[in-house]
């Protein structure tokens, strides 16, 4: 027992450091494109924390990880207008599902069937709207804006860099504004095609006709005589 001891007691010791050196962080290098050339450093410089990387173990050399660049302003507004129509197109299909699952059971007629499109028109019609007036309040403020600067040439002043750089911020917002406009169109005219088509396979599996339906409608709509 006494010569175990003091191995057992070395063991102990030892054990925690052994534990501290597996938890320590390992080292690793950051690779990106500089200027076409590939630059590989330990420290990530100011100036290539936006730019695409690769992380690679400094112990092994093999890739352990990386980093996508950083989306520039044009980029994250497509980004967001891309989200809108994925959002826009699973509600559409959220609503195929349900009317399709339950047309005949959970629809008495075409008015309560319509009640299920109305909140996807309200959101569209308005975000029609929305970006209509974007649009025109963007063109105004950089038709005034190149007027301005008209002026200042006409003067014979140069255009100070503060008025350029609101003309190409202005102009950029409208390009934006009117590509987010046309979005939101399409989408309009495409809800009215799948109003339509389900209206329609709607009357098939009721068996009614756009002709009866209507002869309905005028004779509920219709004045009782007394």
């Amino acid at each position: 027992m006494t010569v175990r001891m003091p191995l057992i007691l070395a063991l102990v010791l030892v054990a925690p450091a052994a534990l501290a050196q597996d938890k320590a962080p390992a080292k690793k290098l950051f690779c990106w494109q500089e200027k076409g050339q590939r630059v590989c450093s330990d420290a990530l410089p100011a100036e290539a924390v936006n730019a695409a990387r690769e992380e690679i173990s400094a112990t092994s050399g093999l890739r352990t990880g990386g980093v996508d660049r950083a989306m520039t302003e044009e980029e994250r507004a497509d980004a967001a207008i891309e989200a809108q129509q994925r959002q826009m197109d699973a509600a559409a299909a959220e609503t195929r599902r349900r009317t399709d699952a339950a047309m005949l059971l959970s629809y008495r007629n075409e008015e309560d069937l319509r009640r299920v499109f109305s909140e996807r028109v309200a959101i569209v019609d308005n975000n029609v709207r929305t970006a209509r007036y974007n649009a025109v309040s963007l063109r105004e403020g950089l038709v005034s804006l190149l007027q301005t600067a008209g002026n200042q040439e006409l003067a014979g002043r140069p255009v100070v860099a503060e008025l350029a750089t609101n003309i190409r911020q202005r102009h950029a917002e409208l390009v934006r504004t009117r590509r987010l406009q046309h979005s939101f169109e399409t989408q309009r005219a495409e809800l009215d095609v799948e109003i339509t088509d389900i209206m329609e396979r709607y009357r098939a599996m009721k068996g009614t006709s756009p002709d009866a339906v209507e002869e309905a409608a005028g004779q509920t709509s219709a004045p009782s005589r007394r």
